[in-house]
């Protein structure tokens, strides 16, 4: 295998709602869900029969046919995320999603102007690295594609500066930032940006792929600010473990053949397995939950000594700390048998469990943490 990640010595082997254990039977909390991607629970039951029962008809055909499941699956999405007049383009990443939306959003405009953010990741293939703010995943080949200005969140005076150059095609956001480190635009912010790119004819593109499908209190965490975005980019959560991707687009983009394409997006098991995701959300009423439990841990680490703040919102939060992080994860992880995760902010960790997790799991995080900040700070 080529290692371009750094692992931890464990393998997991059996996964069960907010649980993993490895293969020397050692139970640990999972507070990280892979990146964010787990949304209803490992192995959830209703999961695990709709990929079942699909598999014993036909798990694969290409989109060179008709896939019935992929008008349930939109009408469903649409229903439940509020944009019932939205089209949607069915994928397989967040990466794939990105590039999809950057260029439908040229295509409509015929310019290529971006508008990004720094601190911003989309992506680590061709048009989505351009606009990510990390230039050391940057290859040559990546760099220069595309004119793109890197402002910072927030900042309006620098919005307005950008907005006023030629030839912008799209702005693309994170409705909250992930690897970047939790932070996310204000409401009034938020409401200038879409009142802006209407004005001057730009597209909106928000980047839900880590901040969607419930994570952040609200199906989409742009919503908390109450705007459409004309563009929305959706992975991770969609399919609760299997690989999807998605696009939802204003209707008043026009739609060609040819434009788009993909070979394995919108396939019969991944439209099953996003069918489950969207139900057991409405059905357990998980959005409420992720809302819920996030604010009564929010309240929780905000007692704890030794922690700077709390960014983000939900089931999607950061906890930041005036020191690296990392010794408190390798602790966290080690002696407490808790998953969490990093960000580009080395001073912050990143908590992101499935939104089936009620608050009777989750209270042992902060009790854990507050017993090693102050192991950590005693030695120091």
């Amino acid at each position: 295998m080529l290692n371009v990640y750094p692992r931890y010595p464990i393998n997991i082997v059996k996964s069960k709602g907010v649980y993993l254990w490895d293969d020397i039977g050692q139970k640990y909390l999972d507070l990280y869900g892979g990146h964010g991607v787990i949304s209803i629970g490992h192995t959830h039951p209703a999961y695990v029969s709709a990929l079942r029962k699909q598999l014993n008809k036909i798990g694969f055909y290409s989109n060179s046919v008709e896939i019935p499941l992929q008008q349930d699956y939109a009408t469903k999405l649409a229903t439940l995320s509020s944009y019932d007049s939205y089209r949607l383009f069915l994928c397989n990443s967040g990466t794939e999603a990105n590039e999809n939306a950057l260029k439908l959003a040229s295509f409509h405009n015929g310019k290529k102007r971006v508008i990004a953010f720094k601190n911003s990741f989309h992506g680590r293939t061709s048009a989505a690295l351009n606009i990510t703010n990390q230039p050391n995943i940057s290859a040559p080949i990546n760099q220069d594609q595309f004119q793109v200005d890197f402002i910072e969140l927030n900042k309006t005076d620098q919005l307005k500066d950008a907005l006023n150059k030629d030839n912008i095609c799209a702005v693309i956001l994170e409705g909250i930032q992930g690897v970047g480190g939790l932070d996310m635009s204000s409401n009034s912010y938020l409401k200038l940006l879409s009142e802006l790119c209407i004005e001057k004819g730009i597209i909106l593109i928000i980047d839900e792929i880590q901040s969607g499908f419930g994570r952040s209190g609200k199906f989409f965490a742009h919503q908390h600010s109450d705007i459409k975005a004309d563009i929305i980019t959706m992975a991770k959560g969609m399919g609760n473990g299997f690989p999807m991707g998605g696009l939802l687009i204003n209707p008043a983009i026009e739609a060609k053949f040819g434009m788009l394409g993909t070979t394995f997006g919108g396939n019969h098991l991944a439209c099953a397995a996003g069918i489950s995701v969207v139900k057991t959300l409405k059905s357990e009423v998980l959005i409420e939950n992720a809302k819920k439990v996030g604010q009564q841990l929010i309240k929780d680490l905000k007692k704890i000594p030794f922690i700077k703040q709390v960014k983000g919102k939900g089931l999607m939060l950061g906890v930041e700390f005036l020191h690296e992080a990392n010794p408190i994860r390798e602790e966290l992880l080690n002696k407490h048998f808790i998953f969490t995760g990093a960000s580009a902010n080395k001073n912050l960790l990143r908590i992101l469990p499935p939104l089936s997790i009620s608050y009777e799991e989750i209270k042992i995080f902060p009790e854990a943490l507050n017993k090693v900040l102050n192991s950590i700070h005693k030695s120091s």
